[in-house]
């Protein structure tokens, strides 16, 4: 299967009780306008996974990331605007320097309580609570899960 490589992550506060989310609100035609997300993007030629992640927080965010947890990995087959096929590398990053910038070109930036994005309290991709209590779980352990899309709408998920 060939797919886009991305990068996803999820900065946590000190006290980890916040996530600092991105909310999809400058751009109608965004697949995911509306919707908070973790920050993160594609992956850029010769450029590994933790690299990748840590740039696309520092552009997004204006944080440095001082630590980088890989929380698991996850295949999205037809997920693309045009059914592409993604796979993503999704990360936890506990430890980081710097003040949050307000927003970026895709969105403005907010600290969101873990449990009402775990409660499903935030517009959000639906898919998105299967994953992530297994990225806050209070004992993490990397997952490696698939998630085929089909007309933008998850049709399963499996994990191991």
């Amino acid at each position: 299967m060939q797919a886009i490589l991305a990068t996803l992550g999820y900065v946590t506060s000190p006290d980890r009780r916040k996530v600092l989310m991105i909310r999809r609100d400058t751009r109608p035609d965004d697949i995911h306008y509306g919707y908070y997300n973790g920050l993160g993007g594609k992956l850029e030629p010769g450029e590994d996974v933790v690299t990748g992640m840590r740039r696309e927080i520092r552009e997004e965010s204006g944080l440095e990331s001082l630590s980088v947890e890989l929380a698991g990995t996850i295949s999205w087959p037809g997920f693309g605007r045009n059914g592409e096929n993604w796979f993503g590398f999704l990360f936890r990053v506990p430890a980081w320097s710097g003040t949050p910038l307000a927003g970026n070109d895709e969105g403005s930036l907010h600290w969101m309580d873990i449990a009402d994005v775990l409660a499903g309290k935030l517009p959000m991709w639906e898919s998105d609570r299967h994953f992530l209590p297994l990225v806050f779980a209070d004992e993490p352990r990397p997952f490696h899960g698939v998630m085929p899309f089909a007309d933008g709408k998850a049709q399963s998920w499996s994990f191991s």
